[in-house]
C-alpha cells in the first residue's frame, strides 16, 4: 500500500531514500534548512565510490596510533577536547569498539550494504536512464608510502576479492601521473567507481520533480518533532505545523538536534577537507582513484576537476575552514601530483560527517511507530546512499529487505 512519507534531509542520504521511495510507488515530502539539495556533507565529499573499501575507523591499534598522529604536525587527525559530554560519550563508545574482531564484524555489515549500494546505482542508471553525474568505473589503486603497510596490506589480498598487488613500476604504468609519487607499491581495485555527489543529488531531485510524487520543501528547518503514544505526529516548521504519517530522519549529524525521549542517536561529526582543482588540456590528472594510503588522502577525477579530500577532525560542530588544514592538504597534493591541474583555483570547502562510534549506520525503524532513521554513514555517505535508500523503502513498504540487516538496524533507538 502507497504511503506518504516525509524526509527531513536533502544530502545524498534523505534524496536517495526518496527516490528509492517514490520508485516503489510512495509520495514523499523533502524537508531541508537549505535552499537547495546537497549544500552540506554532500557537496564536495571525495567522490569516490568505495565499495570494497569499507572498514570502519574503529580498529584495533588505532587509539595507540592516533597518539602518534596527534604528535605529528603534518597530522591527518585532529582533536580538540571540549566540555561536551556528548563528544565524551561518543570517544568512549568509539574506543569501545576499537577491537579485532568488532572491526571484521562491523566491516562485513558495511561490505554487504555497500555490495546492494553499487548494484541499486547501477539499476538506477541503466533501468531508469540516470545520468549526469560524472560517473565513470574507473577504478582505485590504494598506494603506499613505506614497505612495511604496503606489506600487511598485500598480505589481506586473497583470491576471493577483486584486487590486484602492483610494484612502484606497475602503479605508474597504470597510472601514469604517478610517475614521482614515491610509493613503494599498490593495491588496485578494478571495479571501483567515482562521480559527483552534488550532481548526483541535483540529479535525483530533478527526476523526483517530474515524478509528481515528491514535494521539496526547501530552505524550511524543522525546529521540532511533535509526538504522542510512541507515535510522531507532526514536524514543526518555525510557526508551522505539518502532520506527518511516515517520517525519515535523514538530516546528518544535525539529526541529534530532533532527538526525542527515548531515541538514541550516537552521532558525531568528523569533520573532513577538500579542495576541487580545475583540470586545463596542459595537466596531467590521475584517471584512477587514487588513496595515498599513508597520508590519509584520497584524489579522484571527477569530470574537469581533480577532487582532493583528507583529514579528520574531532572539533564539535565548528565547520569552518581551517586554513593549515588546507595548506596542509594543498602542499601535499602538490608534491604528489605537481601537474594535475591549477591549484591556485582550486576551491576550499569543509563537510561534517555524520559518524556513529562503530561506523555502522543506523537504518531501519525507530522506538516511534512511524519514525524512521537513515544516519550516520559518515566518510561513507555516497558509497552507501544508494543500498540504504533501497533498503528504507523496503522497510517502510512491509518487504522483505534486499540483504541481511542484521548489524545495521538500530537497535538502541
Amino acid at each position: 500500500m502507497a504511503k506518504r512519507v516525509c524526509i527531513i534531509g536533502g544530502g545524498v542520504i534523505g534524496l536517495a531514500s526518496a527516490y528509492a521511495l517514490v520508485r516503489a510507488g510512495h509520495t514523499v515530502t523533502v524537508i531541508d534548512a537549505r535552499d537547495a539539495v546537497g549544500r552540506e556533507t554532500s557537496f564536495a565529499n571525495g567522490g569516490q565510490l568505495s565499495y570494497r573499501y569499507v572498514a570502519p575507523l574503529a580498529d584495533a591499534g588505532v587509539p595507540l596510533q592516533a597518539i602518534g598522529w596527534l604528535l605529528r604536525g603534518d597530522s591527518p587527525l585532529t582533536l580538540r577536547p571540549r566540555l561536551d559530554p556528548q563528544q565524551w560519550r561518543w570517544m568512549a563508545a568509539f574506543i569501545g569498539a576499537c577491537r579485532g574482531s568488532v572491526n571484521q564484524r562491523n566491516a562485513a555489515h558495511l561490505l554487504r550494504l555497500a555490495s546492494l549500494s553499487q548494484a541499486t546505482l547501477e539499476q538506477w542508471r541503466e533501468a531508469d536512464h540516470l545520468d549526469g553525474f560524472d560517473w565513470r568505473r574507473n577504478g582505485k589503486l590504494v598506494t603506499f608510502r613505506r614497505a612495511g603497510t604496503f606489506e600487511q596490506a598485500r598480505s589481506k589480498v586473497t583470491d576471493a576479492r577483486p584486487q590486484q598487488v602492483l610494484s612502484a613500476a606497475d602503479c605508474a604504468r597504470l597510472e601514469p601521473a604517478l610517475a614521482s609519487g614515491g610509493f613503494v607499491g599498490g593495491i588496485y581495485t578494478p571495479s571501483e567507481e567515482v562521480a559527483d555527489c552534488h550532481a548526483f543529488c541535483r540529479r535525483l531531485a530533478a527526476r523526483l520533480e517530474a515524478s509528481g510524487r515528491c514535494t521539496f520543501l526547501l530552505g524550511q528547518k524543522v525546529t521540532g518533532l511533535r509526538h504522542a503514544d510512541g507515535v510522531v505526529q507532526a514536524v514543526v516548521l518555525g510557526d508551522e505545523v505539518m502532520a506527518v504519517e511516515q517520517l525519515v530522519l535523514a538530516a546528518g549529524y544535525r539529526s541529534a538536534e530532533l532527538a526525542l525521549p527515548g531515541l538514541s542517536l550516537p552521532l558525531y561529526p568528523l569533520k573532513g577537507y577538500s579542495l576541487s582543482v580545475p583540470i586545463g588540456a596542459q595537466h596531467q590528472a590521475p584517471n584512477v582513484s587514487i588513496t595515498d594510503y599513508d597520508r590519509k588522502i584520497v584524489y579522484a577525477r571527477i569530470g574537469e576537476q581533480l577532487r582532493v579530500a583528507a583529514m579528520v577532525d574531532i572539533v564539535g560542530f565548528d565547520a569552518r575552514l581551517e586554513p593549515k588544514r588546507l595548506a596542509l592538504m594543498k602542499r601535499q597534493a602538490l608534491e604528489t601530483f605537481p601537474g594535475a591541474g591549477d591549484y591556485t583555483r582550486a576551491v576550499e570547502w569543509a563537510g561534517m560527517r555524520p559518524a556513529t562510534p562503530t561506523g555502522v549506520p543506523l537504518i531501519g525503524a525507530s522506538a516511534y511507530r512511524n519514525l524512521w532513521l537513515n544516519l550516520g554513514h559518515g566518510a561513507l555517505g555516497f558509497t552507501l546512499a544508494c543500498g540504504s535508500g533501497q533498503l528504507l523503502a523496503e522497510l517502510i513498504g512491509q518487504h522483505v529487505p534486499s540483504i541481511d540487516m542484521q548489524g545495521l538496524t538500530p537497535s538502541a533507538a
